[in-house]
C-alpha cells in the first residue's frame, strides 16, 4: 500500500478571476477560482438580501408567534403550579 496518497504542493498557488492571488497547501499545484473573499458580495458588504414574495417578513412573523407560544405555555406553566 504504498504511494496511496496524491503529492501535496505546500505552496499552492491560487488565483481568482479578480485578480486576487495567494499560497496554500493543496494536492494541486495551481487552483483557478471563480470568487474569493475580496469579490464575495457577503465578505465586501455589498450584499443585498432579496425579498422575492415577502419571505423574510412572513419568516419574522412565524418566528414572533412561537415564541409568543412559548410565553404563554410558560405563564401557564407557573399559573398551574400555584
Amino acid at each position: 500500500m504504498k504511494n496511496i496518497h496524491p503529492q501535496y504542493y505546500p505552496e499552492a498557488k491560487v488565483k481568482c478571476i479578480c485578480g486576487n492571488a495567494w499560497t496554500t497547501g493543496s494536492t494541486l499545484p495551481e487552483i483557478s477560482v471563480s470568487i474569493c473573499s475580496s469579490c464575495h458580495p457577503f465578505y465586501t458588504g455589498s450584499e443585498k438580501i432579496v425579498d422575492t414574495r415577502g419571505r423574510v417578513e412572513k419568516f419574522r412573523k412565524r418566528l414572533e408567534k412561537v415564541s409568543l407560544k412559548k410565553t404563554i405555555k410558560k405563564v401557564a406553566a407557573r399559573k398551574s403550579r400555584h
